[in-house]
């Protein structure tokens, strides 16, 4: 992890921006400096941060503060952003953050598919870097950000029908039905998925569930790299959302591990779902390319969701994470 304070420096700088821009689109400098700083390139967050400054946008106006007591009527709604920074900012400030981070997960939990997932990304970037290092005022006020970005964008997936699926994840995955029609937006689509295979919902385990989520993390990246081309920024999603819940099971009681496995599955079926294609290609394998040297490719490219994925084929480490990563460096636009 970065021990030279650029880091902090770089989230100092970017919590006087709001978690998006547009009304619609995701702040993703957060996620992407701490992915930089965790895989030893510190000394690029700044000179990457320039670039993407065009993207952020001023911190939204307060309505009025969220509260213990009125906390249920402001969740979900992307008016209260900054009411709901300000509450998580509070909380994290007066008691130590794994307790509010074990009140919450349960509360958040059912709604990390709002914000095309990014919310819950955002949570679990914060929290590997809380997990690894020292907990400093950015990085506590990071998690503060993520958990009120979350709040004010939870929004939950029902009435989806369950069809049978299989018994390992890449085979649960095959087993997904893309939507009919696939244009529009996340949430558009999102409001298509009509069912989803049953996968791992025996599971009763605590050690059971961190080791499935492990497997959907592995086929989730490997999948990428033979069906990233249905939508090359979407499908990153379907890796990088159960990898930030992965992140996150060690800050949390174990008795939040399977119903966090349940919700990781749901968010990458769904994902897979709206945005797989028709048919996949074979994988291209990445040669003698060290994981180090597939990062700094994908930091020379610059897009902040290859920069994400990236991170996340490195957590996996085998061949066809890497040839994953360097599949989206190939299909994807270049940060400029």
């Amino acid at each position: 992890m970065d021990t030279t304070g650029t880091l902090d420096e770089a989230l100092q700088r970017l919590h006087t921006s709001g978690p998006e821009r547009l009304g619609r689109l995701t702040n993703h400098a957060p996620m992407a400096v701490e992915a930089l700083a965790a895989n030893g390139q510190a000394r690029s967050v700044h000179r990457w941060l320039d670039v993407y400054a065009s993207r952020l946008e001023e911190f939204p106006p307060a309505v009025k503060p969220v509260t213990d007591l009125d906390w249920r009527d402001a969740l979900g709604d992307p008016r209260r952003a900054a009411d709901w920074i300000g509450y998580f900012g509070r909380e994290i400030a007066e008691r130590p953050w794994r307790d509010v981070l074990a009140q919450w997960w349960p509360r958040l939990l059912p709604g990390m598919y709002g914000g095309s997932t990014h919310p819950v990304i955002r949570v679990g970037h914060a929290v590997r870097t809380l997990l690894a290092g020292e907990s400093t005022g950015p990085r506590l006020n990071e998690l503060a950000h993520g958990l009120g970005y979350w709040a004010a964008r939870h929004h939950p997936v029902t009435g989806t029908a369950l069809v049978p699926g299989a018994d390992s994840a890449a085979g649960a995955l095959d087993a997904v039905r893309p939507i009919a029609e696939r244009e529009g937006g996340f949430p558009t689509r999102l409001g298509r998925v009509t069912s989803l295979p049953v996968w791992a919902a025996s599971v009763t385990d605590p050690d059971e569930a961190h080791r499935r989520l492990t497997e959907l993390v592995r086929a989730a990246t490997h999948r990428y790299a033979t069906h990233g081309h249905g939508e090359e920024t979407m499908m990153v999603h379907a890796a990088t959302a159960p990898n930030a819940v992965l992140r996150t099971l060690p800050a949390l009681p174990r008795a939040l591990w399977v119903p966090s496995l349940r919700a990781a599955w749901t968010a990458s079926a769904a994902v897979t779902a709206m945005y797989a294609p028709d048919a996949p290609v074979a994988y291209v394998p990445p040669g003698s390319l060290a994981p180090e040297e597939v990062f700094e490719q994908a930091l020379a490219h610059g897009d902040e969701h290859v920069i994400k994925l990236t991170d996340t084929a490195l957590d996996v480490g085998d061949e066809q994470a890497l040839a994953a990563a360097l599949r989206a460096v190939e299909l994807s636009e270049p940060l400029r």
